[in-house]
């Protein structure tokens, strides 16, 4: 989990993926276009990914475990929450405080 963390604190938005998740590539792509330049970290690629993948599902309580989002650190959640959040008007106001947005 303090991979995870760490990795998650990197940017103001960080996207935990797997290479072959439509889903993945469906939120890093949301947020790509809001202009949001998001550190996406394929789990699959990466040596310790299954460790982390069970640390996230973990965070999450509930599957599945990818995509997962950070925004400003703080774990979001997973596709149906940052959905939520853009259909809401929320997502925005959530990116300019991370400092994701300038506008």
């Amino acid at each position: 989990m303090d991979r995870v963390m760490k990795l998650a604190s990197e940017r103001a938005v960080v996207i935990f993926t797997l290479s072959s998740c439509c889903m993945c590539h469906t939120v890093a792509r949301l947020f790509c276009d809001l202009g949001v330049n998001a550190l996406v970290h394929e789990l699959d690629q990466d040596p310790r990914g299954k460790e982390m993948e069970r640390a996230l599902l973990k965070m999450l309580g509930k599957g599945p475990s990818v995509p997962v989002v950070f925004i400003g650190g703080k774990l979001v959640g997973g596709t149906n929450r940052v959905m939520s959040l853009h259909l809401s008007g929320e997502l925005v106001p959530m990116l300019r405080n991370a400092g994701a947005l300038w506008l």
